[in-house]
């Protein structure tokens, strides 16, 4: 799985960011293989430098995969790490919910053994 990390002029640390959005995207998606070809993100701050509000980092995640068009999920913060494990949460949740309706269509296609008992 390849993990890409893209950021505004506003955005800070961004070797540490890249770091740390590669370990939590590892320990949350890992177990799907190369089901997943990549992950992308995009952290901006919309309100730019020197100027703070509680949800201005926002971040964006997309990922890649097999086969599949693109799965979005997006989440807003106080910080680029929570925003981070935000939207990272959200892709959680929907990846999980496509590749099990995938696999119920998957598992209702093939063909079953039984009929021959």
């Amino acid at each position: 799985m390849q993990i890409l990390l893209n950021t505004d002029t506003h955005i800070d640390g961004r070797q540490a960011m890249s770091d740390h959005l590669e370990s939590v995207v590892k320990d949350a998606l890992g177990h799907y293989g190369e089901r997943i070809t990549r992950i992308e993100a995009h952290v901006s701050d919309a309100n730019g430098v020197g100027k703070s509000g509680p949800d201005d980092i926002h971040c964006t995640l997309e990922a890649r995969t097999a086969g599949r068009e693109p799965v979005v999920a997006k989440d807003r913060a106080g910080s680029a790490h929570q925003a981070i494990q935000g939207a990272l949460h959200k892709l959680e949740r929907v990846l999980a919910s496509e590749f099990e309706r995938l696999d119920a269509r998957h598992n209702e296609r093939a063909p079953t053994d039984l009929q021959d008992e």
